[in-house]
């Protein structure tokens, strides 16, 4: 008698720096925590040091650099066009550090994710632990979201949360944070893969637990 195995959901990873949130993911897939493979890790940057991280689990990796293309939008059909050729479920954003055109994101629209280092809608863009540090704020993290055409806009999925502590630096949150990031984004990412959440109707629906829009959070 044989045995069937459900199919495991093929993730395509974009990075451009270090690739640590990419690693979690690595991790995590091969100890079985997310019914996935990731079948592809595409940089922007020929010198990252995710593609390492990549090559060094046995993941096909591609270069697109940006600067060889005329403008924004040339460099999104080229990145959607081969991004598309592995035919990936999920396309997940690992610090990669481009703002995607609205016809690039329309064409991946739900199942397109990003990882961004604050309590969305709280402080979207950059430097958000000094944003957050001068704004007086009580409390920090990450954000995993569904990405829509607006920057930093889409719906939360997940948000991993931590207190900002007396006399803390920058860097000493962002330390803290980067630790929620790479506990977060594995639980979004199985939590999508399983159907237990959804975008729909530009929310995020969970099957269960949840009301509408209402990302589940996770305390430091």
């Amino acid at each position: 008698m044989t045995t069937q195995t459900t199919p495991r959901a093929r993730v395509c990873v974009l990075i451009s720096g270090n690739g640590s949130n990419l690693q979690a993911l690595i991790d995590a897939c091969a100890r079985h925590e997310i019914p996935a493979e990731i079948i592809q890790v595409i940089s922007n940057r020929a010198d990252a040091f995710g593609l390492q991280r990549a090559q060094k689990a046995g993941i096909p990796t591609a270069v697109l650099d940006h600067r060889t293309f005329a403008d924004r939008a040339a460099f999104d059909a080229a990145l959607a066009d081969l991004i598309s050729q592995s035919q990936p479920d999920w396309v997940v954003l690992a610090g990669f550090m481009r703002i995607l055109t609205p016809e690039f994101v329309q064409r991946f629209i739900g199942k397109l994710i990003n990882i961004h280092p604050s309590l969305l809608p709280r402080h979207p863009g950059l430097n958000t632990h000094a944003r957050a540090l001068a704004a007086e704020d009580t409390e920090h993290g990450a954000t995993v979201h569904f990405v829509t055409p607006t920057v930093d806009a889409g719906p939360a999925i997940i948000q991993g949360v931590c207190a900002v502590q007396a006399e803390e630096s920058a860097e000493s949150l962002q330390a803290r944070v980067h630790q929620l990031e790479h506990q977060i984004y594995p639980l979004a990412l199985a939590a999508l893969v399983a159907g237990a959440v959804r975008y729909e109707h530009g929310q995020a629906q969970w099957a269960s637990g949840n009301p509408a829009n209402a990302p589940r959070q996770i305390f430091a």
